[in-house]
């Protein structure tokens, strides 16, 4: 053995061994911990968006633009809308959807296997009309209460989107029979065909400004959109909608589209997990939706979404502390992985060292016997050989002892411990004395 190993002021192995059953049962404790916290998430999640070209597939995309720098890989489940994301969340189908207010009347196995990461955008009614259509019909040129759709051959949204729903109560709140009015429920796609070709004179959408659909009907001629006028009256009869207003000019500033501020009626949009979604997916779709939807648009002002109004689930803890703060620190400058494994571990290794500290006080009196054995075991040995002089031949005994001495003088310990080795040695050489004497 190189004399660099041999001598030395520590013994690794012998401080291995002591302190072994300690970093074991350290080791041991951060797996069930780390088995328990399950701190990092799984690589794919699902998300239900909506139809082709609507505002909930574009922001499907962004989603899973952001995601993919974190490695984490977003399917996009394409839906009819709304009340059909709503039905694959429970069905356990996605992991997340976009869910408009007032979709559904939430039971309370919803509010323990759902959570809401909050508000995250106005999804105003477009209510678009042909000026030629409601001629025709012998309606006055501009729209601005849903009595005069009576008579009108209407499509009301996509089966699914929660829009027919919406619609619905809207008509019942206005007494207006649905026998009054010719009502269909196209896709967005084959309903706005239909209505730009005249065979629908009114075609409804429940979508942020973003959407496609929405963007073209808005600068198409012969297209007007039906002002609300009383859309405060609507917002104090349904909490899940609100009041926004379409300013003029606000699509088309140099054709001054739409001439004259709208009002609109509009359902909030809240981002909707199932409760066994990972909170570490959960925490980075919150901060995703604060880059996505935080910046100043048509209906809002900057950072006004997301939020916490008008949520009709309990809002996640990951998502609230997202919608109150930024970004977490080390998240700023560490991988996401290593942050969120350490941000969700912390508490744990914190309670591990609080536990192991005091134990660890009893390494060093283990290390310090087990150096110290390797030569206390063997004044046994001289004791009994010095007891056994006045019985037994000198000769005898020396022989033994010097088989005693080789094996102490192959006995290594720490630089630290020698004056112990030699102190044996010393006393053999004294039993060794004493029994040349006699």
């Amino acid at each position: 053995m190189p004399k660099t190993i041999r001598y030395t002021l520590l013994s690794l192995r012998d401080l291995a061994v002591s302190a072994g059953p300690f970093v074991v049962l350290a080791v041991t404790l951060l797996i069930l911990a780390y088995w328990w916290l399950d701190p990092n998430p799984p690589k794919r999640v699902t998300l239900a968006t909506g139809p082709a070209q609507s505002a909930y597939e574009e922001f499907g995309k962004r989603y899973a633009g952001i995601l993919a720098k974190d490695g984490i890989t977003v399917d996009l489940l394409p839906s009819q809308g709304s009340a059909h994301n709503l039905q694959l969340l429970r069905e356990g189908k996605a992991d997340l959807g976009f869910v408009q207010g007032g979709t559904s009347d939430y039971s309370a196995e919803d509010a323990e296997n759902l959570t809401s990461l909050g508000s995250l955008f106005v999804e105003p009614l477009w209510l678009f009309y042909r000026e030629e259509g409601v001629r025709k019909a012998g309606k006055s040129k501009a729209l601005n209460s849903l009595v005069q759709l009576q008579g009108l051959r209407v499509n009301v949204g996509t089966e699914g989107s929660g829009v027919p729903s919406l619609m619905g109560k809207l008509l019942e709140s206005n007494r207006i029979e649905a026998t009054s009015l010719t009502i269909s429920t196209l896709d967005q796609t084959p309903a706005t065909v239909a209505f730009l070709g005249g065979e629908l004179d009114a075609i409804v959408f429940a979508s942020a400004p973003e959407s496609l659909m929405v963007q073209m009907l808005l600068q198409t001629p012969g297209v007007k959109l039906m002002n609300f006028t009383q859309s405060e009256a609507y917002s104090k009869r349904f909490s899940f909608l609100s009041t926004v207003r379409l300013p003029q000019g606000v699509v088309d500033l140099a054709r001054n589209i739409p001439p004259e501020d709208v009002s609109l009626v509009a359902p909030t949009t809240s981002l909707i997990a199932r409760s066994t979604t990972h909170p570490a997916l959960v925490q980075l779709f919150a901060q995703a939706g604060n880059v996505i939807h935080g910046p100043a648009g048509w209906f809002k002002a900057a950072r006004e979404f997301p939020n916490r109004d008008n949520s009709e689930l309990p809002i996640s803890k990951e998502a609230e502390r997202a919608i109150k703060n930024d970004a977490p620190l080390m998240q700023r400058y560490l991988p996401f992985w290593v942050a969120n494994l350490v941000e969700r571990m912390w508490l744990v290794m914190g309670i591990i060292i609080a536990v192991m500290l005091p134990l660890s006080r009893i390494v060093p009196p283990l290390y310090e016997f087990r150096v110290r054995s390797r030569i206390f075991r063997w004044y046994g040995q001289l004791r009994d050989i010095e007891l056994r002089s006045e019985n037994e031949d000198s000769q005898t005994l020396l022989r033994a002892l010097d088989e005693l001495e080789g094996r102490a003088e192959k006995v290594t310990v720490p630089l630290s411990y020698t004056d112990e080795l030699y102190a044996l040695k010393n006393n053999i050489q004294l039993v060794r004395r004493k029994l040349m004497r006699s």
